[in-house]
């Protein structure tokens, strides 16, 4: 392998937070990267995410680590919710805001690269399913009842 190869390494951490070096130490350690400044990095990369569970991709180069937020659409619904930041150890969340369509469609947009539909609408209504097990209504409805008028035609999602 040559040293210039890019190796990449995805997480699920916590926004904001500094994770255990314990636990990075076996994924990180073998390259050749310091645990604790690598949980520093991921910190500061998922600042704007505090409290919520996003997945994480190191990119190492040359024992070189850059990291980038890969949001999961239950990440960016739950941001998208605006809720206060809570303490995930004391507290049960219930997610039980309101987004409008127009909320649901920019998360599809940013979703759609790593959509397995084929139109921009299945997109759209992928991201309402999410929208549906986290727990929040969309336009004051039942996120399944928005689907199943996109699917009877009575609700027009353009196309990108």
């Amino acid at each position: 392998m040559a040293s210039a190869d890019p190796i990449e390494i995805c997480l699920r951490v916590t926004g904001g937070e500094v994770g255990a070096a314990a636990a990075l130490a076996p994924k990180v350690g073998p390259l050749g990267l310091s645990p604790k400044r690598v949980g520093e990095d991921i910190a500061k990369a998922t600042g704007d995410w505090k409290g919520l569970r996003v997945t994480v991709k190191l990119t190492v180069i040359n024992r070189k680590a850059t990291v980038s937020v890969v949001p999961s659409a239950a990440a960016l619904i739950i941001r998208a919710l605006d809720e206060p930041i809570r303490d995930r150890k004391k507290e049960e969340i219930k997610h039980d805001g309101d987004l409008s369509l127009d909320a649901i469609m920019d998360i599809a947009r940013q979703m759609r690269h790593r959509s397995l539909a084929r139109q921009f609408s299945g997109t759209v209504k992928e991201i309402l399913g999410t929208a549906v097990s986290v727990g929040c209504t969309v336009d004051g409805e039942d996120p399944r009842d928005i689907q199943a008028a996109i699917d009877s035609g009575e609700i027009e999602i353009p196309e990108e």
